[in-house]
């Protein structure tokens, strides 16, 4: 009689999980955007220019070096902020500077950024500037997109493609 009881009372404890399972999995509803916007995503990690140019030794300090340590050229490890803006039917709606991560400033920058913008025909600008010695902007790019309602557009930088990708 116990063990009858047992596991009537494990079916019973089973059911009532199962039941709030269900419940859960479909209620309350969930939508990522209403129904008329888009989202634009800024997302990417890119190294900055070196901030300094690279020299050469000095015979004194390649002197000074270990013979395995001997390269020809004295590089810093440090890199330029990337710094991006985007602007949408000529307004800027986002503006970033990332600075380089790492202890010594010498590793990659990385942007995220999501922006809900209402479905349509939007003309997008956007600006890259990667180093800290050159004036102005080093990437740009601007082109006029029809954005569908839920579509999900990622503003990148892929050096190998040319730069900023827009997918």
């Amino acid at each position: 009689m116990k063990r009858v009881l047992s596991w009537a009372g494990q079916a019973v404890l089973y059911g009532l999980f199962a039941a709030f399972i269900g419940v859960f999995s479909n209620w309350p509803p969930y939508q990522a955007l209403p129904p008329d916007q888009a989202l634009l995503k800024v997302s990417f990690i890119h190294h900055g220019q070196r901030v300094a140019d690279c020299r050469p030794y000095t015979p004194e300090e390649l002197a000074k070096l270990a013979p395995n340590m001997r390269t020809p050229l004295k590089c810093g490890r440090e890199r330029s902020a990337v710094t991006i803006e985007v602007d949408l039917d000529g307004a800027t709606v986002f503006r970033q500077v990332a600075a380089p991560s790492g202890l010594s400033r010498d590793g990659p920058s990385s942007v995220y950024h999501r922006l809900a913008v209402p479905a349509g025909e939007h003309r997008i600008a956007v600006r890259l500037k990667d180093s800290a010695t050159a004036p102005g902007f080093t990437h740009t790019r601007d082109a006029t997109l029809k954005l569908k309602p839920a579509q999900v557009l990622v503003i990148d930088f892929d050096a190998e493609k040319g730069g900023i990708t827009l997918s």
